[in-house]
């Protein structure tokens, strides 16, 4: 299936989205025109420190959802240092010296917060929680804490501790599960030794278990520091209220130098990369294609999406029409288009049907290739476009109820576009698709080489608790 835009945008009012679908015929325009009108409220300043600040009010429920954003992420570790980002955001929770240690959640749980908790991409790590409106100052307090003496806590015991969960984590989410190996050598047929896209946000083991209290020290003090973060406050507060408390708790940091983020360049393939892989937790073959693609809302970011929703939507996409209804070789098909920071990368997965068959996996490759063709010569229908810009208006629509979620498309517009109010914006890139741009968008990207990864169930004789392993590996030119 095709996996739609999840755009962070969680919440925000609900600001009034009136979205009117109306028909489309051919020779009208391809996309699917609406009345929208958005109203977000929300207010963006900066302390004298470098903390950016964005208050959004509402009054709605008596809840309050305070999230920050670490403008730091995977993307930015160096060789040697891979899983940096995600290893601090566990040691984040490990206690600071005002909280005292591991009760972070403890005194969440007791006020009754809710949607406790931290996460890593390539591009940022974020902490948030909700809580009763009365216990505003109770979140910030927890946050300030953190920002400002973490270290005071920190020694070889919560190192060691927090090192052996995300190595845990890893061996229970990548390792040994199904097809967890195909996620790494997606990346690595991809990106050269080097790139931090290269190692996952997971990181490698050996780079873990020589991480140091010394190189936790330094990470922190280069990329956690108020120069670097943004902080949404969203929910039942008084404006100036929250100003004063985010002042007490914040202000009085120092102001410090905001890290500079070395953009990688986008490695570019000269030839198509394949590679196949033994997985013994895997029971089906799969077939990975993945092309470089566009950055995070840059231009064919959007476009992509449409591509991906023409190939593999449940019911009608392409791919899916022919290989899992018509055909019968494909369990599943999930095409999706994956932006980060620097770059993206396109994906078609195909998880065939049970049996290792030569032919059938020919088939399907034959099959990615002729439907990619037909798409980069000819584009979309206007259907096609039609039904993906209104699937991805209502959902974003939807997306805005829940108040964590608003707070956290606030700061993704913030991040990745430079202004928290760039929903109406996004809206008009999507409503201005065509086939025309977005078989543009196919012709730019999905021309080029690509990496092809074919996963095999290992032979019945392989001892599951063995992790995956390459079986063959071979490059060259289609």
């Amino acid at each position: 299936m095709a996996r739609g835009r999840l755009l962070h945008i969680l919440g925000i009012g609900l600001p009034l989205l009136l979205i009117a679908p109306h028909a489309v015929t051919a020779g009208e325009p391809a996309r699917a025109e609406t009345d929208t009108e958005i109203k977000l409220d929300y207010e963006r300043y900066t302390l004298d420190n470098g903390l950016e600040v964005i208050l959004h009010r509402d009054t709605k429920a008596p809840l309050v959802s305070t999230n920050i954003w670490y403008h730091v992420g995977s993307g930015d570790e160096v060789p040697g240092h891979s899983g940096f980002a995600h290893l601090f955001e566990h040691m984040m929770f490990q206690g600071a010296k005002h909280i005292g240690e591991d009760v972070h959640f403890d005194i969440l749980r007791e006020i009754g917060a809710s949607g406790v908790n931290g996460t890593t991409n390539s591009d940022r790590t974020n902490y948030y929680e909700t809580v009763p409106a009365h216990e505003i100052e109770t979140a910030l307090w927890l946050e300030s804490d953190r920002m400002g003496y973490m270290l005071d806590l920190l020694n070889e015991k919560s190192l060691e501790n927090q090192i052996d969960v995300v190595r845990n984590e890893r061996r229970q989410r990548y390792d040994n599960v199904p097809y967890g190996l195909e996620r790494f050598a997606v990346a690595a047929a991809l990106y050269p030794e080097g790139h931090p896209y290269r190692y996952l946000t997971i990181g490698k083991h050996e780079d873990l278990e020589n991480a140091s209290v010394g190189d936790v020290r330094a990470f922190f003090q280069k990329w956690y520091v108020p120069s670097n973060a943004t902080l949404v406050i969203a929910g039942d507060f008084e404006i100036d209220e929250a100003k004063a408390m985010v002042d007490k708790w914040f202000g009085t940091f120092p102001e410090l130098p905001k890290p500079d983020h070395v953009a990688v360049p986008v490695p570019v393939l000269d030839k198509n990369v394949y590679s196949t892989l033994d997985d013994s937790f895997a029971r089906m073959p799969r077939v990975h294609w993945a092309w470089h693609s566009p950055a995070m809302l840059a231009e064919g970011d959007l476009e992509l999406d449409v591509v991906a929703a023409a190939l593999g939507s449940s019911g009608w996409g392409r791919l899916t029409k022919r290989l899992v209804d018509d055909e019968q070789i494909a369990q599943s098909v999930w095409v999706y288009q994956s932006g980060s920071g620097f770059s993206g990368i396109f994906n078609v997965v195909v998880t065939l049907t049970p049996g290792d068959s030569e032919e059938k996996q020919a088939n399907v490759s034959h099959a990615i290739e002729e439907e990619l063709a037909k798409l980069i010569a000819e584009g979309p229908t206007p259907e096609e476009v039609a039904r993906h810009v209104i699937g991805t208006e209502s959902n974003f629509v939807w997306g805005l109820e829940e108040l964590g979620a608003r707070a956290n498309q606030l700061q993704f517009f913030n991040h990745y576009a430079g202004d928290p109010g760039y929903p109406a914006e996004y809206l008009a890139r999507l409503q201005a698709i065509t086939p025309q741009s977005v078989r543009a968008a196919a012709q730019t990207y999905l021309a080029r080489p690509h990496a092809e990864i074919l996963t095999l169930p290992a032979p019945e004789d392989t001892d599951p608790k063995d992790p995956p392993k390459a079986k063959r590996a071979k490059k060259g030119a289609k």
